[in-house]
């Protein structure tokens, strides 16, 4: 296949796609459209619950992920995919109780996977959004 034969963005590893980074909604839109088959389902329903949680949320594109942030400076929180999953990171994730389940090897980050039939608690997940978006964001 010819990289004419290509109407979206690229894939990468995993089904992430490869989004230009940019500030604002538009860019994270961008993303989740290319959010490979059940995936963007998962990537629709992080973003609508974010905006829910966190009405001024600030959002951005970098590293081929979206980055949500409140207040003026740094972000809480960013999703991508992998292969089996969609990976939710929450920057200052060992502040959060209870700790999110996925240990990583940033000392303050943590983790939850959601995979394609995984229920989500979604009353603890926007419990974290909740917490996350009050700490001090990471100046990306």
């Amino acid at each position: 296949m010819s990289d004419d034969d290509n109407t979206g963005p690229r894939l990468l590893s995993g089904g992430n796609p490869q989004i230009p980074k940019g500030e604002g909604d538009g860019p994270v839109q961008d993303y989740i459209r290319a959010m490979p088959g059940w995936k963007h389902q998962i990537g629709r329903r992080l973003d609508d619950l974010i905006g829910e949680a966190v009405p001024q949320v600030r959002k951005a594109v970098k590293w081929n992920q979206p980055f949500y942030g409140s207040g003026d400076e740094g972000y809480f929180l960013s999703f991508r995919c992998y292969t089996r999953y969609v990976q939710v990171q929450f920057l200052k994730g060992t502040s959060l109780d209870p700790v999110p389940p996925k240990a990583s090897k940033h000392p303050e980050v943590r983790y939850l996977d959601i995979g394609q039939d995984e229920d989500v608690d979604e009353a603890q997940l926007r419990s974290w959004i909740e917490q996350a978006s009050a700490l001090p964001g990471e100046k990306m």
